[in-house]
């Protein structure tokens, strides 16, 4: 399949779960948490650092989006972009709860989710010269915050660039920045020998 096949086929497929929504609100949600759920769990993950967490934040944005949903009018259905919506309002969720708990976000598991996406070149070539996904999770969890959720949507989650910018809600060469930087700044950490953090404190 072509580049342009596949981008009709995932505009096709967009267009039919919007659909849906739109004629059924129960049934299309359904649909909607099929598509979508390993993705936003593994964000979640990515950004609370814990299993038990990223389930309630995944599982606290999807009943954030339903309950959008009922406000919203068909042609605003219909014009959804479902994964960079329901990934801006996990975010928001995910905010909204540090913000609530005056706590700065834990260091970033990577290696505990089931079949992750294949990150891209870059981060795969920084990731295979590491000892484990854990230690790139850990590398990962000292980027800021934009960065750190701008590197997982693009080389761990596979969003192209405009979905990133789309998801952090800033101008398409703000987001290759972010993308950039944080990728430098991995390799910086790496090459730097920074102390590496495994779950357990450092004594």
């Amino acid at each position: 399949m072509t580049d342009d096949q596949a981008t009709e086929a995932a505009q096709a497929a967009r267009a039919a779960l919007c659909a849906g929504l739109a004629e059924d609100l129960d049934q299309g949600f359904a649909e909607l948490v099929r598509a979508y759920e390993r993705v936003v769990y593994s964000v979640a993950l990515r950004v609370s650092g814990r299993p038990a967490e990223a389930e309630d934040l995944a599982a606290e944005a999807f009943l954030r989006a339903y309950r959008a949903l009922r406000g919203y009018r068909r042609d605003r259905i219909m014009a959804l972009q479902p994964r960079s919506w329901l990934l801006t309002i996990l975010l928001n969720t995910w905010r909204n709860t540090v913000r609530t708990a005056s706590r700065r976000p834990s260091q970033v598991p990577l290696d505990e989710l089931a079949e992750p996406a294949q990150p891209g070149p870059g981060v795969e070539d920084l990731a295979e010269s590491m000892e484990s996904r854990r230690e790139l999770g850990a590398l990962v969890a000292q980027l800021p915050e934009a960065q750190r959720i701008a590197v997982v949507l693009r080389h761990v989650e596979g969003l192209p660039t405009s979905e990133v910018a789309a998801v952090l809600r800033c101008p398409e060469g703000t987001a290759k920045s972010h993308i950039s930087r944080g990728l430098r700044r991995l390799r910086t950490l790496y090459a730097a020998g920074e102390p590496l953090c495994t779950g357990r404190e450092q004594r």
